[in-house]
């Protein structure tokens, strides 16, 4: 029973008329809240940091790899979008494709990203703004309020930050019509101080700064890592270590994905507000990033505040204060775009009985998940208000990369089924009668294997006949990529660890060998031909190189972030237990049922 039950997807209704939320949100609302998602403070200080000690006036080159990397995953996800126009994201993605127990682990996950997303970006709104008025918040604190407890709790407890979040909680519960106005005001903000940075960098700057001879730059010692000069000054492996970090920068656009019960036209809205809202970042990150290394030498950049240094440097100084608005812009999108789809993520959970059902809760007049945004409110005020957060960032990374995997192995399994997602796999209750037992059984396994025997040939999976998927052609392809996703985590993890090493390359060459013919027999089975509004281009290969990437990404966390992974997935199986999904009631229901599952 419990195996049936991991296993065991979701059915969805993708009618767009039905919905408890309130559909208002147009695509510019979509493209608003992606941009100010993911074009939030790390465009004021990621594009320093990066340029100067990774990839110099390389770094668009970083920013243009990590982009095409990033579009891969907003491709699956606006293809989803197209497909299942419900609230969720890449959890009812998972449990309308992979089954339960893989949309537990990616929401469970989601939420915890959100979390501490919410959390820390609240925690340097905060700072930023402190810094304006001379640290006044941060010296009261530290004098009357300090906390002795390193290494587990911040210095001391964020009581600004705490309150902002309860403002935006308050805001969100008030209505979501109302919250996206608000983030499209401070979204337009953030991106005309960016196009000013963008502007100035082309009168200020020179070409020079792309160019720069190491001869004449090294009589000042107290520069460290200058690089070779010239435009790659730390060479294609710098561009490559700076785009893994500005890969990272592209994060949030999945947040769209959650609005599926509250978009106008969401099979048409939802992927062009993702795909525009990747290529906005693009441009704002590429433009910022080239006019910060033309208006002064890359060495010479601040990690922590680029743009204020690089204006004073070419005499701009009074330029510093739009760029003070903007990161607090900046800032209040990305908070707001980290809080907005966390509850959205809680409901849908909770609505399917993997959290408790109070949870599920919709407020009447302002058709928001009203318990779930106040709960999700207060858990991430109070992780702002007590934790020093720097060692949980890494779990946000988890959480997204894994989202990321799975929506790109979703794609890719569901475009070589012949049945529509929301019928993929279905179980009927039967009586436990015993007769009735043994005839579902021999029904089943009829429907599993019609004539399969004499199908099943090298001959027919390398040169299928069909022309439209087949329960053969579907399997072939579910099987292949449970096997490609194992050989990527081994992949990366050989990759990761065994470097240039010379057994480590031959294992990889093995490997890259294995994925390549898995590659070739799922490209050779037929596709669905089912018309969708937007699909994902260069299957099977595009969704496979994201998940090679994502995998990646992931295997270079270090040990204590998947040691915390495993007990954050330890707390939310308890709290799964205690919601009552697996309670004595329900299990023995269950063994008095029979189910019957029908071929795809």
């Amino acid at each position: 029973v419990y195996c049936y039950k991991i296993i065991q997807v979701k059915v969805v209704d993708c009618s767009t008329e039905d919905s408890r939320l309130s559909r208002c949100l147009n695509t510019f609302d979509l493209v608003a809240l992606g941009v100010g998602s993911t074009l939030g403070a790390g465009v004021y200080v990621l594009a320093g940091a990066v340029a100067r000690e990774n990839a110099g006036p390389a770094i668009v080159l970083s920013f243009l790899i990590a982009a095409l990397a990033s579009v891969m995953a907003g491709l699956c996800y606006a293809e989803f979008g197209a497909r299942v126009p419900r609230t969720g994201s890449a959890y009812l993605y998972s449990y309308v494709t992979v089954g339960e127990l893989w949309a537990f682990i990616t929401g469970w996950n989601l939420i915890l990203s959100y979390i501490i997303g919410t959390s820390s970006v609240a925690r340097a709104w905060s700072a930023t703004f402190d810094e304006l008025i001379g640290k006044h918040i941060e010296n009261f604190c530290k004098l009357h309020m300090r906390i002795k407890a390193p290494g587990v709790l911040a210095e001391y407890p964020d009581m600004f930050a705490v309150l902002i979040i309860l403002i935006l909680t308050a805001l969100l519960a008030f209505g979501v019509k109302e919250s996206a106005m608000v983030n499209k005001v401070f979204t337009c903000i953030n991106v005309l101080v960016l196009m000013f940075v963008v502007v100035s960098g082309l009168i200020k700057g020179t070409l020079k700064n792309w160019n720069l001879d190491p001869k004449e730059i090294l009589n000042h010692t107290y520069f460290k890592n200058l690089g070779v000069g010239g435009f790659m000054p730390f060479g294609f492996s710098g561009v490559l270590s700076g785009a893994a970090t500005c890969f990272y920068a592209f994060v949030g656009f999945d947040c769209i994905a959650t609005t599926g019960e509250e978009v106008k036209n969401p099979q048409r809205a939802m992927p062009i507000g993702i795909v525009a809202s990747l290529l906005i970042c693009f441009v704002a990150y590429f433009g910022v990033s080239a006019a910060l290394t033309m208006m002064m030498p890359y060495y010479m950049l601040e990690k922590n505040s680029p743009l204020p240094g690089a204006f004073k440097y070419v005499g701009w100084e009074g330029a510093t204060y739009a760029v003070a608005v903007g990161s607090l812009c900046a800032l209040s999108t990305s908070l707001l775009g980290s809080m907005f789809p966390m509850p959205r993520v809680i409901w849908a959970m909770a609505e399917d009985g993997l959290l408790f059902k109070f949870l599920a809760s919709i407020n009447e007049k302002s058709k928001t998940p009203i318990i779930a945004t106040v709960t999700s409110g207060i858990v991430a005020a109070l992780m702002a208000f007590l934790f020093d957060l720097k060692d949980l960032v890494d779990l946000m990374s988890i959480g997204t990369l894994l989202a990321y995997t799975l929506v790109a192995a979703c794609v890719l399994v569901l475009r070589y089924q012949p049945e529509q997602p929301s019928v993929n796999v279905q179980y009927q209750r039967a009586s436990c009668q015993e007769e009735t037992e043994a005839e579902s059984i021999n029904e089943s396994s009829a429907g599993f294997l019609p004539g399969s025997q004499d199908l099943c040939t090298l001959s027919n999976l390398l040169f299928p006949k069909n022309e439209e998927p087949s329960y053969l052609s579907g399997l072939t392809v579910n099987i292949c990529t449970s096997v490609l996703g194992v050989l990527v985590c081994v992949f990366s993890v050989v990759a990761v660890q065994g470097g240039f090493q010379i057994w480590a390359l031959g294992v990889l060459a093995t490997l890259a060998v294995a994925c390549l013919i898995i590659t070739m027999l799922i490209w050779r089975q037929p596709e669905s031909k089912t018309k969708l509004s937007f699909k994902v281009p260069l299957l099977p290969f595009l969704p496979i190189l994201s998940m090679f990437i994502n995998v990646y990404l992931m295997m270079q966390l270090d040990r204590g972030t998947w040691m915390r992974f495993a007990i954050w997935m330890a707390i939310g199986k308890s709290i799964n237990i205690s919601a009552g999904r697996y309670d004595q009631k329900f299990i023995s229901r269950y063994f008095s049922k029979v189910y019957r599952f029908h071929g795809t």
